[in-house]
């Protein structure tokens, strides 16, 4: 994922530069799968932003494998639960109702993601749901230090189909017209 979100400095730059980003249609996509008070793990909750949505229905807990964002996060919201979690390996022996992960596994190579998924799909419930969103493209690039990774409907149904039967698949506008595509499946 490289070294971006783990100073102080980038941190602090990350959560100026992704404050007005308004997550709300995404997750209430991933909403109208479960139902309130459902165990939902988020995958890198960054600044904390869309785990206190999440949080207003679900009871969530957050994760980042950035102490600096874990900081961030236990001091703006103490009555929260956050774990230290690489979003790959995910070791927690915590099962979930939902996993939800915004632009996060964009970080990680194809082949980590196809782990990351392997991994969320048994540490899921039966009949649970994932909620994953990502730039949408081809290919990948370094930007700012941060190593992302373009998705499209093609490799997401290849990664995905084997655990979840995919509900909802999707482009949608971030900033420009489909420069974003979600994916929503329920574990098989």
């Amino acid at each position: 994922m490289g070294e971006y979100y783990h100073t102080e400095q980038s941190v602090k730059e990350y959560i100026q530069m992704a404050k007005d980003v308004n997550s709300e249609n995404l997750i209430r996509l991933f909403e109208n799968e479960l139902k309130k008070g459902d165990a939902v793990l988020e995958i890198g909750s960054g600044p904390g932003t869309d785990w206190s949505i999440l949080n207003a229905s679900f009871k969530t807990i957050g994760s980042d494998l950035s102490k600096e964002f874990l900081h961030h996060l236990n001091k703006e919201f103490p009555k929260g639960e956050f774990l230290e979690l690489d979003a790959v390996t995910l070791k927690t022996s915590m099962n979930f109702d939902g996993i939800y992960a915004n632009k996060v596994l964009q970080h990680l190579t194809d082949s980590q993601i196809e782990l990351s998924v392997k991994r969320q799909a048994a540490l899921l419930n039966d009949g649970g749901v994932v909620c994953h969103s990502y730039w949408y493209g081809e290919g990948d690039e370094n930007f700012k230090g941060m190593y992302v990774n373009y998705q499209d409907e093609k490799k997401l149904l290849e990664i995905y189909a084997p655990y979840f039967e995919v509900l909802k698949l999707e482009k949608y506008k971030e900033f420009d017209n489909d420069d974003s595509i979600v994916i929503i499946g329920r574990k098989k």
